[in-house]
């Protein structure tokens, strides 16, 4: 049965999102949405909820339909209410008090604590509201789930715990999920939806296989495009010769000829689609200004603590070497973003025991907040503060970068998380670092964006420390793996089992 179709449906706010987009969701589906950053996942989830009017097409919604929409963030006059009371507020005004028991259900569905639930949702970290957000959507027991972004501020437990969540989801329910975690839709969907401004595609397949699909139709249909411009060009080069023997010859049926092979060149040009482009707001590069050194970081059994002084692992003896790209693993607390301030700190002259830096070490550094970006400054005066650049310069890479003329004496306090993701990797390339200390860096990054910063990291000689909670990142760029376990840094051969150990009910508190 058909929960919701879609006909022909177009939205333009400002600049074109999509159109023509035909799409039937039927009760069960579990559909991944799949778009760059900016391209329209988080409107075309707010039409299938009603909350906003499509341009052109129509939605059509099976009778007494429910829906529920998880928005990436919560709407203002949430954020002061009572966690109880921010899931009740889905509920009908004039059922609340007898329903209340419906928002403790939700809640302990997804392990919110309950010393928590009389606290303002603002007091609450992000990845608490995320789940919050998530029980007010379950709470009305929709047909349909429409969630944005899930995965934002969770650490792998709770990733883990909202997986196992949705495969409890009744069989008639379905799901749309806008997401950039890649692991996450290859875990919890079984279609795909690639939005795009013109020719959306989808495959009933997760999210992977669907991606291998479509990057093999974009080829097919790059190969139709040039063989049709071939095409057109010899024709017109016929139409040419013809035209030249027809005026010599004063011949009209020549002319007529020619008219119409070029009539058909016309026909054939109007018709031949180019291959669709995905991309993102603007293109990641990066490169290293490379080291004769053979070793960066060595660590001399280096213990790491608290801010108050209580120990919380030690290294051991390692070292880090040029094209080494280290995976720090290990759940939260245990200490991965101190034994990167750690490095930090002495990079920058600060003595610490147990660590030695290479003199020669250029760093490129970004952590989960991005704390380097002043948000009182313009995205233009951010790279003008920090490099020694003409203003066309400037103007050209911030173009590049994803952000258009009109948009680059902005201010950084306005910009979203993606394009102060897209800043701070420009700011890293301008560095040209031998050595990227790299905190969470995916975070609000795209798909295409996550794949571009994966292959430039992968093709260089600038090593690297990361810590990430992206699945498949870690996976493809570390070549080396540290995990944090029982008060030591042990290097391991494959991230795999942390994952899965990490993913697992018994990592849930």
């Amino acid at each position: 049965m058909s929960l919701i179709t879609l006909d022909k449906l177009g939205l333009v706010l400002g600049a074109p999102l999509f159109s023509n987009l035909d799409l039937t969701i039927h009760k069960g589906d579990r559909l991944g949405l799949v778009a760059p950053n900016g391209q329209g996942k988080s409107s075309l989830l707010a039409c299938l909820a009603e909350e906003l009017e499509p341009t052109e097409g129509a939605c059509r919604f099976a009778r007494n339909l429910r829906v529920a929409l998880m928005q990436q963030n919560p709407d203002g006059d949430l954020l002061s209410m009572a966690v109880s009371d921010v899931v009740l507020s889905a509920l009908p005004a004039e059922s609340r008090d007898w329903e209340a028991w419906r928002a403790e259900i939700a809640l302990d569905a997804l392990a919110v604590p309950l010393e928590s639930r009389d606290r303002p949702l603002h007091a609450l970290s992000g990845g608490w509201q995320r789940l919050v957000l998530l029980a007010r959507a379950a709470v009305t027991e929709p047909d349909i789930f429409l969630l944005d972004e899930p995965t934002n501020h969770l650490d792998l437990a709770r990733i883990g715990q909202l997986q196992r969540w949705i495969a409890a989801f009744s069989k008639d329910v379905a799901l749309v999920v806008a997401s950039h975690d890649r692991a996450f839709l290859d875990a919890v969907t079984s279609r795909t939806l690639f939005l795009r401004r013109e020719t959306s595609m989808s495959y009933a397949l997760s999210y992977s296989s669907a991606r291998a699909a479509l990057l093999e139709a974009d080829a097919a249909d790059a190969r139709r495009h040039e063989s049709d411009l071939r095409q057109v060009a010899q024709l017109r080069r016929q139409a040419a010769k013809l035209h030249n023997i027809g005026v010599n010859s004063g011949s009209d049926l020549l002319t007529i000829k020619t008219r119409q092979l070029r009539d058909r060149a016309e026909r054939i040009e109007a018709a031949a689609r180019a291959p669709a482009a995905t991309v993102s707001a603007g293109r990641i590069r990066l490169q290293g200004a490379g080291t004769d050194a053979k070793v960066l970081l060595a660590f001399d059994d280096l213990t790491v603590t608290t801010p108050d002084g209580q120990a919380l692992f030690r290294t051991g003896r390692k070292w880090l070497q040029p094209g080494e790209r280290v995976v720090v693993l290990g759940r939260n607390g245990v200490g991965k973003s101190r034994l990167l301030d750690l490095i930090v700190r002495a990079m920058h002259g600060a003595p610490v025991d147990g660590l030695r830096c290479n003199p020669s070490i250029v760093p490129g550094i970004c952590d989960q907040t991005l704390s380097h970006l002043d948000p009182s400054e313009t995205v233009s005066g951010a790279i003008s503060r920090r490099f020694s650049l003409s203003d066309a310069r400037i103007r050209a890479l911030l173009a590049g970068a994803g952000f258009p003329v009109e948009r680059q004496d902005r201010s950084i306090r306005i910009l979203s998380g993606g394009q102060l993701a897209r800043l701070a990797m420009l700011i890293l390339r301008l560095q040209e670092p031998n050595l990227y200390i790299l905190d969470e860096p995916t975070n609000h990054l795209d798909i295409e964006g996550q794949e571009a910063l994966e292959a430039e990291m992968m093709k260089g000689d600038a090593a690297c420390l990361l810590v990430s909670h992206d699945r498949r990142f870690a996976e493809r760029v570390g070549n080396r793996f540290w995990q944090i376990e029982r008060g030591r840094l042990t290097e391991v051969e494959t991230p795999q089992a942390f994952f899965e150990a990490a993913l697992s009910e018994d990592a849930v508190d």
